[in-house]
């Protein structure tokens, strides 16, 4: 075996020098010009003699950053940290009545919170200006909510919620929002509380002018009554603006407790609502842009889903990034439809139900989309996905990480949005979990060390039960519906009978029964998700083997158990 040649530390940091400069695609850099290098420093000293002459200096090489349209969400601080666990290792929890299932939208959304709006501007403007502008505009807006921003307040809920801090994602939102003629404000039923907030609701009505479309998304995840309530008191909210029902996997049991893992995605000719959409866009339009042939694609998809066929794709192509230039109503006869809301609320999942086929990749994480991206449905429709964005709120962290907004990967101190989940669902009884040794009952610790042990988590070195990975596994079983906790609007048990005796809500469970042949085609489920969340997921919520689901007639437990064949 030939000898190894010696490759020295000054090599090694030469090469991930150049590796780097590869990835982000800057040109070689020559010999001898390092940050310490002798040509380095005649290179800067000739620019600032330059700029002492008088003379333009040439702008400098703007890199690739790969982290430009990251998530970037502010959290707590190491002391906030400390008390929040240590509250989870000692408070008992107790189960709530069901009432403390109710949130006030008021709540979350208080008095004097805003999202950051786009600066006036102009066409004649330079790049470098507007870019000034939109930076100086910013920083004023999170200055000014800093000044607002009490820090004893961050336990107890009533402080300023972790927000979106890049600038980069909110340019996404102002240039949706300005090229849109028709924005579809994509809510999670489970939460519409938390997805809908009334600053950007009244910016795009009053001060925009423009037409407003509130889906509930994933309403197959929540009974139809508390969707039907949603409904009327977001219609009382917001009279301007229509409220769709909308799922892209229909047909499922909408009863609590632990349900088995259902692949989102595919399967888009069985989408329940794109026909509603279609009605509330003509009655926005009107007769300005002619809309039959999204009504004719309809009827083509419902023809073949009748037959069991699917039905060939019109091939029309996907819009391109057009050159910016002064919105227009209906530019063209052209309807686009901008979607926006908050991460995980199904932005590109509604998208491709609308399309028809995987046009935009998915993902159970929070971020996956970074840019806006247009796509044609028809010649005369056109869709826009923007990325989700956390709008400033003052909604419970815990509950922000049950809703999917915040990645759960991230989170520092993940016990206490168990306990929050554990005080409005009855997880001992529901994941089957065995009594703590301690008599004074459960507490959030004791829950995710009694998961991680029925589950086999354990840490690498000493072997002790890994709380930290059984968290994040029970999180990740609410944040995708497999632990539903829904949400009800303020009043919803007093009228509880009404509202399950309401004709939308009999309407709505037979819509989420058979499903709506709205759009065309089928895609495998695999697309648009990635390998490392396949199998981060099947690692972390697979059965355990032996464990079977006992008939119907014979369990005790209310609540679905795990299966055989979960994942």
């Amino acid at each position: 075996m030939p000898r190894k040649r010696p490759f020295s530390a000054k090599k090694k940091k030469q090469q991930l020098r150049d590796r780097r400069e590869r990835k982000r695609g800057d040109p070689p850099a020559a010999p001898g010009s390092g940050p310490g290098s002798r040509s380095g420093s005649q290179e800067r000293g000739s620019d600032a003699a330059a700029a002492e002459a008088g003379d333009p200096v040439p702008p400098p090489h703007r890199r690739h950053d790969p982290s430009r349209f990251r998530l970037q969400l502010g959290g707590p601080r190491a002391e906030a940290l400390a008390r929040r666990r240590r509250r989870a290792q000692e408070e008992v929890l107790e189960l709530l009545p069901e009432s403390a299932l109710e949130l006030d939208p008021d709540t979350i959304y208080g008095p004097g919170l805003d999202f950051p709006r786009r600066p006036p501007w102009s066409f004649a403007m330079s790049p470098e200006e507007l870019r000034a502008r939109e930076e100086a505009a910013f920083g004023a807006f999170l200055r000014a909510l800093q000044e607002n921003q009490h820090p004893e307040g961050e336990d107890d809920g009533g402080d300023v919620a972790p927000f979106e801090r890049n600038l980069e994602t909110w340019r996404q939102l102002w240039r949706v929002l300005e090229m849109s003629d028709v924005i579809l404000l994509i809510t999670d039923a489970r939460h519409p509380a938390l997805n809908v907030p009334p600053a950007l609701a009244t910016h795009v009505t009053r001060e925009l002018g423009k037409g407003l479309i509130l889906i509930l998304n994933k309403v197959d995840l929540t009974a139809p009554a508390v969707a039907t309530a949603w409904s009327h008191l977001l219609r009382r909210r917001f009279p301007t603006a229509r409220v769709v029902p909308f799922t892209s996997a229909p047909r499922r049991d909408p009863a609590p407790g632990l349900q088995r893992r259902q692949r989102r995605g595919g399967g888009w000719s069985r989408a329940v609502g794109p026909r509603q959409l279609l009605e509330a866009c003509e009655s926005i339009v009107g007769g300005e842009v002619d809309l039959s042939s999204w009504r004719a694609r309809l009827d083509r998809a419902e023809a073949a889903a009748a037959r069991g066929e699917e039905e060939e794709e019109d091939g029309d192509e996907d819009g391109a990034m057009m050159a910016p230039r002064q919105w227009e109503r209906y530019r063209h006869g052209v309807l686009t439809l901008g979607c926006v809301g908050l991460p995980n609320a199904g932005k590109s999942s509604v998208l491709n139900a609308l399309v028809g086929r995987s046009a935009v990749s998915v993902s159970r994480a929070p971020g996956r989309t970074r840019y806006f991206q247009t796509h044609f449905l028809t010649p005369r429709v056109r869709l826009c996905d923007c990325p989700g964005l956390v709008f400033p709120s003052r909604a419970p962290p815990a509950l922000q990480v049950l809703a999917g907004v915040y990645p759960i990967s991230q989170l520092q101190e993940p016990y206490s949005a168990v306990g929050y989940l554990a005080s409005r669902l009855p997880l001992p009884p529901l994941l089957q979990l065995r009594p703590p040794s301690s008599a004074g009952g459960w507490t959030a610790w004791d829950i995710c060390e009694a998961w991680a042990e029925k589950r086999g988590y354990k840490t690498a070195k000493a072997a002790r039960n890994d709380v930290y990975r059984a968290a994040n596994s029970i999180l990740r079983l609410a944040a995708e519906g497999r632990l539903r906790l829904c949400l009800r609007p303020p009043g919803y048990a007093a009228q509880k009978d009404l509202w399950e005796q309401h004709p939308e809500t009999a309407a709505l469970a037979a819509l989420q029964e058979r499903g709506e042949p709205g759009v065309q085609g089928s895609v495998p489920p695999e697309e648009g998700s990635t390998s490392e969340e396949e199998e981060e997921c099947d690692s972390d919520e697979g059965a355990e083997p032996g464990e079977a689901t006992p008939p119907a007639s014979t369990a005790a437990n209310p609540f679905a158990l795990l299966g055989e064949d979960e994942c």
